[in-house]
């Protein structure tokens, strides 16, 4: 209960505060669903913009990224980061999610990716590493809602995992 509080305080927090530039807190939020019908895992993280912007410029030679124009670049350069930073193993296979593209909302980034042909799940599980390599402070609020089970986790450097099963 009391980290459904802190989780629920912080995402309050992130939405308040999305219109600053500058930050004094390193955060993002990651939702992964599993929609049955669909067979399909829908993975949606929010990061701040500034922040990415950061870790793809470092990451890849100090290019100029600017999220806010979309070029096929960044676009690649985000696809590649997370792909990198988000591993998924579904029933105890690895499996890669495609990336879908972004959004953009405020100071915040949503990306959008997903695993398709997935037909049930017994175990899930997720390790966020986004944007370990330049914050040490960094937390990953990572949500789960998997055959209709709901779990939340505070993802750090230290423990940036987490899993779920239904055996």
């Amino acid at each position: 209960m009391k980290l459904y509080k802190f989780i629920v305080f912080t995402c309050i927090l992130v939405l308040c505060t999305a219109h600053t530039k500058i930050h004094k807190y390193y955060i993002s939020n990651t939702d992964v669903a599993y929609v049955a019908d669909k067979q399909s895992v829908q993975i949606i993280s929010r990061i701040f913009i500034d922040d990415l912007e950061r870790v793809l410029q470092e990451r890849y030679d100090n290019v100029p990224v600017e999220i806010s124009t979309n070029t096929d670049a960044n676009d690649l350069y985000i696809e590649t980061y997370l792909k990198t930073k988000l591993k998924l193993k579904i029933n105890h296979k690895e499996v890669t999610p495609k990336y879908l593209g972004k959004t953009i909302e405020g100071s915040i980034v949503k990306c959008f990716l997903e695993v398709d042909k997935v037909k049930r799940i017994t175990a899930l599980e997720i390790s966020n590493q986004i944007l370990f390599d330049i914050f040490s402070e960094q937390q990953n609020i990572t949500k789960l809602n998997i055959n209709k089970r709901r779990k939340s986790y505070m993802l750090t450097k230290e423990n940036d995992s987490a899993f779920i099963s239904f055996n």
